[in-house]
């Protein structure tokens, strides 16, 4: 009997062995636990025979069905590691003979001009000393493509070649064809009647081709982008009131030439609604609703607006969770009328209070845990507060360290517990600087710098940087640790070297070398403190024979050790962008441990931002600050000098007390500013980084020890206004500003241009 089984499942696997020459076997009939095989193998060359058995589960030590050898043979192919696998029946049982795929040796590409190989090679699965298999060559081909497809190059061929080498080796080679970009000829808008094409035109990302989209890809054909501007025409028309909008289509023609898309963008506006009522619909108690509907912004006969129903949402859930309640559900209900009005109500679901389970942490390959961790507001086994969740939010984008971060929640192991996923995609930190440029403050300038902001993953930062320009040399280095010895306190120091040439301002070049050890804490959570020591050896040289006797008196050298302190207040949205809340800084400095100049200075600084509608936004900005002698008077290096920066339309040291005979700029012991500005857009695609700027500024530099009658002083304010030119430049911000001085004083210094560049550090 058992002969008969054997010899039936020889003849079985000659079968399988004539179909698994062409393909992976399929299951056959299952031989009862009594046929017993041996398994050999037989082909292999880079692959062991033990890892082939253990790929294929195929153990002859206790023998094999026909049903195993199937399922073997199935597993073998999937491992990608061979081209065929037959089965051969055996006088004594099954040999299994394998041809082995070869191994990549290198991947090349060629002609590829325009992208490069080192992005190539990123987007494709084949790599060096890796197996070559065809399946996955066509893939990276149709990568390659879909690449050069989304950089506008639709007429792009992607042919692969292999280059048989000895011990079964192949070298890959993509070679390619790029071909032109095709560019948007034109887009076509249909069915918009309350809004015509050039409006359109603006909302949407893609743009035909333009003058200056040679620093944008917007005028390419993207099939992404085009998805995505479907998506803010939808926005757009349901925050005008356009409850029903639709894209019923989009079409893209390539011409004859394949040179250029013809877009054709088909919608439905529908009716344009204005709110008739809100109303509530909410398993909450109405003690705790009472408060919180006072936020929803509608009024009746105003227009619909998608944007503030979900704005109203995020803040009735935000106030909800401050309260315990976390997993609210916020639906609202449009209830449409024949009168082009609608009713809004939002149903509120009740959710349980919960607890914070877990906190997972993924993407910080580089960031170690506990630099994330150490800014969030809450810990496992806390009460779960949305207000703590978006402070650690907000704290983690303020890190500068991530391009992006999301957290989310889910459901923990019960109703009352939740789990905080929290996903981060790390940006560069590392920074290595350099540029030349020209300052109006400091005339040509070469700037070299080098930053890691996120030391080994720790987040200290570490700082170098060296500047020469015709009017100033600066040399600094600073390092700073922010959680210093494990708890929420930075400490740090800087070490610097200035050379000034204020001949032009003051007949007298200035030399400051000096350092400073800096340490800070939080007193709230928006609160902080920072106490530092700073010692500096001052010099006041090359003074001009037609100088001020003044600044002739002060000829030579002294020091300068001080204690101080500030306290910021800040509650702003973003550290690095702010759009909105509010920055309050206030110092205090005394001078006189030691070293010759005893003074103390306090000094108040303060701006507020406020964004109305999407990239308009406005900056309130002021500060004042006073010195007070506490032995003979104030030194002209430690006083306040005011101008060009700080109140355009006047010259740096423009403003403030000066010899009337030399025209020097002597310096102030008291000032004050204010500033108004409004950034705006320029219509320009946002990724070419222009926004333009209005801009009022006044303040007065005054008070000085020195009295004469050449003296010139005068407390009475100063003030200018004017347009500016913003753009964030791949070289660094570079800051145009035009201002014309409305009140000033006959001795005053004006400047009308103002140009500022330089690397962002």
């Amino acid at each position: 009997m058992i002969a008969h089984q054997t010899a039936s499942f020889l003849l079985r696997c000659v079968a399988l062995g004539a179909i698994t020459a062409f393909q992976p076997a399929y299951a056959y009939e299952i031989l009862s636990a009594a046929s017993l095989q041996k398994v050999s193998i037989s082909g292999n060359k880079r692959v062991s025979t033990d890892v082939i058995k253990r790929y294929a589960e195929l153990d002859d030590d206790g023998g094999v069905t026909e049903s195993q050898v199937n399922d073997g043979v199935k597993k073998l192919y999937r491992t990608g590691f061979f081209a065929d696998v037959r089965v051969l029946a055996k006088n004594n049982g099954v040999e299994v003979r394998v041809m082995e795929n070869p191994t990549i040796n290198q991947v090349m590409f060629k002609g590829n001009d325009k992208l490069e190989s080192k992005k190539l090679e990123g987007e494709i699965q084949l790599r060096p000393r890796g197996i070559y298999t065809k399946p996955r060559i066509q893939e990276d081909v149709e990568r390659i493509l879909n690449l050069y497809r989304r950089s506008g190059r639709f007429a792009a061929t992607v042919t692969p070649k292999i280059e048989p080498l000895d011990q079964n080796r192949v070298n890959v080679v993509f070679d390619i064809t790029e071909g032109s970009v095709t560019r948007i000829g034109h887009i076509e808008f249909i069915g918009n009647k309350y809004f015509d094409d050039s409006t359109l035109q603006s909302v949407i990302n893609t743009s035909t081709e333009c003058w200056y989209c040679i620093m944008s890809e917007n005028d390419t054909y993207d099939p992404d982008r085009v998805a995505y501007d479907q998506e803010l025409l939808r926005r757009f028309y349901m925050n005008q009131g356009f409850a029903d909008f639709t894209v019923k289509s989009v079409s893209s023609e390539l011409s004859p030439e394949n040179d250029a898309f013809f877009l054709t963008i088909v919608v439905d506006e529908g009716v344009r609604y204005t709110v008739n009522k809100v109303a509530f619909n909410s398993d909450i108690p109405d003690a705790q609703m009472k408060d919180l509907t006072k936020t929803i912004p509608f009024a009746q006969d105003q227009l619909y607006n998608a944007a503030a129903v979900e704005d109203s949402i995020d803040k009735l859930i935000d106030d909800l969770g401050n309260k315990g309640f976390a997993f609210v559900n916020i639906e609202p209900e449009l209830q449409r009328h024949e009168n082009k009005t609608l009713d809004i109500t939002y149903n509120v679901k009740e959710g349980a209070r919960v607890y914070i389970e877990r906190i997972n942490i993924e993407g910080n390959v580089r960031t170690l845990d506990g630099v994330i961790r150490r800014e969030f507001r809450l810990v496992e086994g806390d009460p779960y507060s949305t207000s703590k969740l978006q402070r650690s939010e907000q704290r983690l984008r303020n890190l500068g360290f991530f391009d992006d971060v999301s957290i989310t929640t889910k459901r923990g192991r019960t109703p009352d517990r939740v789990v905080i996923d929290v996903a981060v995609k790390e940006r560069s930190t590392g920074e290595v600087s350099v540029g030349a440029g020209f300052s109006t403050a400091d005339g040509l300038l070469a700037d070299f710098g080098v930053r890691e902001r996120n030391l080994l993953g720790r987040g200290q930062d570490l700082r170098l940087r060296t500047m020469i320009a015709t009017q100033r040399e600066q040399f600094d280095v600073g390092f700073t640790e922010p959680h210093f010895l494990g708890r929420d306190v930075s400490a740090g120091f800087d070490l610097f070297r200035l050379t000034q040439d204020l001949r032009q301002e003051s007949s007298f070049d200035r030399q400051s070398n000096g350092g400073r050890l800096r340490f800070g804490y939080g007193l709230t959570e928006n609160l902080r403190q920072e106490l530092y020591y700073s010692y500096l050896d001052n010099s006041v040289s090359n003074i001009s024979p037609f100088a001020s006797r003044f600044i002739r008196d002060q000829s030579g050298q002294n020091t300068t050790s001080l204690v101080g302190q500030s306290l910021i207040l800040d509650m702003l949205d973003n550290r690095l962008t702010p759009t909105k809340g509010y920055l309050v800084r206030a110092d205090l400095d005394f001078a006189g441990i030691g070293g010759d100049s005893q003074f103390i200075r306090p000094e108040l600084r303060s701006a507020y931002y406020y964004t109305p509608y999407d990239q308009w936004t406005f900056m309130f900005a002021g500060s004042g600050g006073y010195v007070h002698a506490l032995n003979d008077g104030i030194r002209i290096q430690d006083r306040f000098y005011l101008g060009g920066r700080e109140i355009r339309g006047f010259n740096n040291a423009g403003i403030g007390p000066r010899d009337g005979t030399t025209r020097d700029a002597l310096g102030g012991n008291a000032y004050y500013t204010a500033t108004a500005e409004l950034l705006f857009p320029l219509g320009l695609p946002e990724d070419l980084g222009f926004k333009g700027a209005v801009f009022t500024d006044v303040g007065s530099l005054f008070g000085i020890d020195e009295t004469g009658s050449e003296v010139r002083d005068s407390s009475k304010p100063r003030g200018a206004a004017g347009l500016g030119i913003a753009w964030n430049s791949p070289f660094g911000p570079v800051r145009l500003d035009f201002a014309r001085a409305f009140l000033k004083e006959q001795y005053d210094e004006t400047q009308t241009f103002r140009i500022g560049f330089g690397s962002r550090f």
